[in-house]
């Protein structure tokens, strides 16, 4: 049995379908999603499409990630139907009705509003890794954990955990397209609806498949990519001056 983590698919549901082609999850294998299923990218509602049917085919472990929240609680007038559009919602939409000048709500499928409000789960836990959409409070346990932690806290503010184990989350965007990795931490959103690719980590091993919007697909080992600088290192060392 393997523990295989995706990070943020974003509604890129051809490098999903890629990523499976390859990662090929079965029944025996425990397949975690960190969330951030919908918005920005072309076609939210085949993601969903794709999820449902892994429920069926494989031990899937559906995190909540912020865009799913935002696109909940928009379908159920709780917010602004106009925010969330500008934040990927507009995509959204336009996949459930293919060239519609004003895609509504009432195009969307039941059973997607059903699946992510009802069957997603704010985190999961084995014996060695916390699974979060995007942080956690260092010193709560999951159950602990307010919103604002696990669902919008980004990256830069990860600290290691109490509990000792190692937190895989997505969330703050890798535009390099390398998972972010720290001794204690790995984050696996890699801008897949940029740039970027679909990052699939096989956590026990330690090696990683990746797919982008192109269908194009690379491997590596976690050794590769654990000394590579963070897009932030890069940046802080930029903006020293000459000799520092």
């Amino acid at each position: 049995m393997r523990t295989l983590a995706i990070g943020d698919i974003h509604g890129c549901s051809t490098a999903l379908r890629a990523l499976l082609d390859v990662v090929q999850p079965g029944p025996e294998d425990l397949l975690i999603t960190l969330g951030d299923y919908v918005d920005r990218g072309p076609d939210s509602k085949g993601v969903l499409d794709t999820l449902l049917q892994l429920e069926k085919t494989t031990q899937l472990k559906p995190i909540l990630g912020n865009h799913e929240i935002l696109f909940i609680e928009a379908a159920q007038g709780k917010i602004s139907q106009e925010g969330w559009l500008r934040v990927g919602g507009a995509e959204t939409l336009q996949s459930y009705a293919p060239g519609s000048q004003e895609p509504t709500f009432a195009t969307v499928d039941p059973a997607h509003l059903e699946f992510l409000s009802k069957r997603c789960l704010r985190y999961y836990e084995d014996a060695s890794n916390l699974y979060v959409h995007a942080n956690a409070n260092a010193y709560y346990s999951l159950a602990d954990q307010s919103d604002d932690w696990l669902f919008w806290t980004r990256f830069d503010d990860i600290f290691p955990h109490t509990s000792g184990k190692r937190i895989i989350c997505g969330h703050t965007a890798q535009k390099g397209g390398w998972p972010n990795v720290k001794p204690y931490a790995i984050c696996l959103d890699t801008w897949v609806y940029g740039s970027g690719w679909l990052t699939c980590m096989d956590v026990a091993a330690g090696t990683f498949v990746q797919a982008n919007q192109a269908g194009s697909i690379r491997k590596f080992p976690l050794e590769e990519i654990v000394d590579r600088p963070t897009e932030h290192a890069i940046r802080l060392s930029a903006a020293l001056p000459e000799g520092r």
